[in-house]
């Protein structure tokens, strides 16, 4: 026997993180958005259990203090809703806090793969506030990306392991601002923080602000 999914309808918001939101986590963003939702009155669907959750599901966490403008999350309804994006985005963004911007919404199959596991890279813009020679930092992106290897040990849950992280440094350059745009790999096939990747370059210690301007999905 066959059992259709109880999903009416999903749907998926592109929003954005600026401010003293950068500073939230990203269980702390899924309360977040439960409010929201909630002070919206959406008709959500809820996980069975004793614990019941809405069913909404983030796309990749934002370490903490990145701003960002490409941010995923799916949402499922019980019931369908006359879909309108403006009239729809007004209505959230009526009971969302300072820092959170809605950026779009579209309605996606009730039976489409997980987020989690189609996202493969990002794209980050580090801002230097004390602006560095342009043929300085370029020198150090021109070392980097001319090993052919760059072995990192990382130290998580008690347990050590040493990895090539040069094949998740996808591409690094310098705009007419003097900012770093960098596209690195993420998820389930190699995960390299903009953070680390300053490190990388010695440059941990500057100050700069990190925005995620785009998120690259498989298809479906």
């Amino acid at each position: 026997m066959t059992h259709l999914s109880p999903v009416a309808q999903r749907l998926r918001i592109t929003f954005g993180k600026a401010g003293t939101l950068r500073y939230t986590s990203n269980l702390d963003m899924a309360k977040i958005w439960e409010r929201v939702l909630r002070r919206a009155d959406l008709p959500l669907l809820y996980t069975r259990g004793f614990n019941t959750r809405p069913r909404i599901s983030l796309a990749m966490p934002l370490p903490l203090g990145i701003s960002s403008e490409c941010e995923l999350l799916d949402i499922s309804l019980r019931e369908r809703l006359d879909f309108c994006e403006a009239s729809l985005r007004a209505r959230l963004l009526a009971v969302s806090p300072p820092g959170l911007s809605i950026l779009a919404i579209e309605e996606v199959a009730p039976r489409s793969s997980a987020m989690q596991s189609r996202i493969i890279s990002a794209e980050y813009r580090i801002h230097f506030h004390d602006r560095p020679e342009r043929a300085d930092l370029q020198g150090k992106i021109d070392e980097l990306l001319g090993k052919e290897s760059i072995i990192v040990e990382r130290t998580r849950r008690r347990k050590r392991s040493v990895m090539d992280v040069r094949p998740l440094i996808l591409s690094l350059q310098i705009d007419d601002n003097a900012d770093l745009l960098a596209h690195l790999s993420v998820g389930d096939r190699g995960n390299l923080r903009p953070d680390h990747l300053l490190e990388l370059l010695g440059m941990d210690d500057t100050y700069n602000r990190i925005h995620r301007s785009r998120l690259h999905l498989l298809a479906e």
